[in-house]
């Protein structure tokens, strides 16, 4: 980034970060900010993402600078897409594995025809309750902060829209999908429910955000890299 001083990030910038997997998105912000003050000697900036990843979760954050941070909202509004894993056979209370699988159940009858058959009440605009494990605020507190403490807790299921829900893989317990998605989407809930369509438990095993409405996660690099690479030649 050579080419880039000081005031073109306090004028606004979109950065794209591929943020690492067990990494916060305020861990990946915090590092591009911290890279940016000691590369141009910029006593403060405003920096801001376009929308979180849970630390379980892999890819793509939108990173606005400057006058950008205006924007953000733009950016959170785009539809997304999501490669991931589900397990079958098996649930969790945080519908990932932040927390341990607590129930079990087969899933001999489970075939590919009826996965790619139960996919289709998934296409288009579905209702679905986020999982309790989230920083949506219920009664002027974050849910997971209640979860956390086994406090029991209801949330208002909200409509998404989803436009591409396909499998990529089948081979069980797991069976590997790419979906694209409306803002609000919680793909944990998405695995919850469709395990739960499918008479049997699921989880969401892996996740990683491949695009952003045109943005692309091949066009990322890593925060890491990215400071590095930041006051280097050609970047």
């Amino acid at each position: 980034m050579s080419n880039y001083n000081a005031q073109d990030f306090l004028n606004g910038q979109v950065l794209l970060i591929d943020k690492p997997l067990e990494w916060t998105s305020f861990q990946a912000l915090n590092k591009v900010r911290y890279a940016l003050k000691k590369t141009f000697n910029i006593k403060k900036i405003k920096v801001g993402h376009a929308g979180t990843l849970d630390p379980l979760a892999t890819g793509l954050l939108i990173i606005c600078t400057g006058k950008q941070t205006k924007n953000i909202s733009e950016y959170m509004g785009l539809p997304k897409t999501y490669t991931g894993t589900v397990f079958l056979g098996a649930s969790t209370p945080s519908y990932d594995l932040e927390t341990q699988p607590d129930k079990h159940y087969s899933t001999e009858h489970i075939t590919e025809e009826l996965v790619r058959k139960t996919i289709k009440q998934f296409i288009g605009d579905i209702w679905q309750v986020p999982p309790i494990f989230s920083a949506i605020r219920k009664d002027g507190r974050k849910a997971y902060e209640a979860a956390r403490k086994g406090e029991e807790i209801d949330l208002p299921a909200r409509k998404v829209h989803i436009s591409k829900f396909v499998i990529t893989r089948f081979e069980l317990p797991e069976i590997d999908f790419e979906i694209n998605c409306s803002k609000g989407t919680y793909i944990r809930s998405l695995a919850h429910d469709f395990g739960k369509a499918l008479d049997s438990g699921g989880y969401l095993k892996a996740l990683r955000r491949t695009q952003i409405g045109d943005f692309s996660v091949n066009d990322a690099p890593g925060p890491v890299e990215f400071a590095e690479k930041l006051s280097k030649p050609g970047y």
